[in-house]
């Protein structure tokens, strides 16, 4: 049965009653559409966009030495449909691969700046100049 979670690319045969079909999946492929899934067909010679539930009963790992076989058959070919796959797909790519930027840091103050008085000063300015202005708005007076 077919399981992706062990290597990185993998190789395995689709068995249909048409006829099997040696497929590769790789687990830098972009996502696809919900419940699909992209293999690389070595019959179309192209990565093709699959049903995953109808797939998945059907496809097998292949034993050692088919494995062995289909990556010396297949391996250019895989490669060049990879390439040109992922060359179309590189908007997806980078933004599965994308590391999120860093946050900026807060700037470090100075123990010479947070002893300047000239911030405290204008500070206490402002609360005097608001002090002096104030009136008393109450409705009490005005009974």
């Amino acid at each position: 049965m077919y399981d992706t979670s062990k290597e990185p690319v993998w190789y395995g045969e689709l068995r249909t009653a048409r006829g099997n079909t040696i497929l590769i999946h790789d687990k830098e492929f972009p996502e696809a559409s919900a419940g699909r899934i992209y293999l690389y067909n070595t019959v179309r010679n192209a990565v093709i966009e699959y049903a995953e539930d109808i797939v998945k009963v059907n496809l097998h790992d292949l034993t050692g030495e088919e494995l062995s076989a289909a990556k010396t058959e297949y391996d250019a070919n895989w490669q060049a449909a990879r390439a040109a796959f992922m060359q179309q797909h590189s908007g997806w790519v980078e933004a599965i691969h994308a590391k999120p930027a860093p946050a900026p840091r807060k700037a470090k103050v100075d123990a010479d700046d947070s002893n300047s008085d000239d911030d405290d000063d204008d500070a206490e300015l402002e609360v005097d100049s608001l002090d002096d202005d104030f009136d008393d708005w109450s409705d009490d007076d005005e009974s």
